[in-house]
């Protein structure tokens, strides 16, 4: 199991939504039970079957790169985190649904790790306006995630999950939104075991069968940043 192929996939947003139990449940198939605050970035292994009950079936390892801290931080925290950011294969963007902030930061998020210090033209994040094409070059697989779907009342679900939509579309991704005490919602069969299933399969084939143009944009010329590492599904 060693020497299988791997693939690093950063999981970005902001502190609280959720993001280490997250990918807790992705690696373990189980809730965490005592989640705590990420400091830095902490690591975890999922093994997926890339193209499973295929013949070109293979096992892959998928490094989960939980980064943790907040899009509002300053420069040099920012530039701290930038050494997390090399070599990604893909990205999982995580938001609380109970939280709209959480979504909007998502934009912002998605800039730093694209090496891209300016707020887009048009992006107004306080109303969710946003300008698509700042992504147009984007080769790196994307996914929405949002937790805490169980808080959301079901007489609001309809307005929460039509606003993750338009998120999602944003990002040309596709999105899941999850039960954050429930592992039966990500698992086997489910609808949002297919997509992740997809998701991964998408990171492996740019990784090891479309290696041109999977690169970040820019990030080559990235200025590289020193220092040593900096280190939540349930919902803390």
């Amino acid at each position: 199991m060693a020497s299988l192929d791997r693939v690093k996939v950063l999981v970005l947003g902001d502190s609280g939504v959720g993001k280490s139990s997250l990918v807790h449940l992705l690696c373990h198939n189980q809730v965490l039970g005592n989640p705590s605050w990420t400091v830095g970035c902490s690591v975890d292994i999922r093994v997926h079957d890339y193209k499973e009950g295929t013949p070109e079936e293979k096992t892959y390892y998928i490094e989960l790169w939980d980064v943790g801290g907040s899009v509002g931080s300053a420069s040099s925290v920012k530039s701290t985190r930038a050494v997390f950011y090399n070599s990604v294969n893909g990205i999982i963007l995580v938001h609380d649904l109970t939280n709209k902030k959480s979504s909007q930061n998502l934009y912002r998020w998605s800039l730093e790790v694209l090496n891209r210090d300016a707020v887009p033209t048009g992006v107004l994040v306080t109303n969710g306006d946003y300008d698509r094409e700042q992504f147009a070059d984007n080769q790196i697989p994307l996914l929405v995630i949002g937790t805490k779907l169980d808080q959301i009342h079901e007489s609001k679900r309809h307005e929460v999950l039509i606003r993750t939509a338009f998120l999602a579309e944003d990002f040309n991704a596709e999105e899941i939104n999850l039960d954050c005490t429930n592992p039966r919602s990500s698992a086997a069969g489910s609808s949002n075991a297919v997509k992740l299933s997809r998701f991964f399969d998408k990171v492996i084939e740019k990784r090891y069968f479309f290696r041109e143009g999977n690169q970040i944009p820019g990030f080559s010329d990235r200025k590289r940043f020193g220092g040593g590492a900096l280190k939540n599904f349930h919902c803390d």
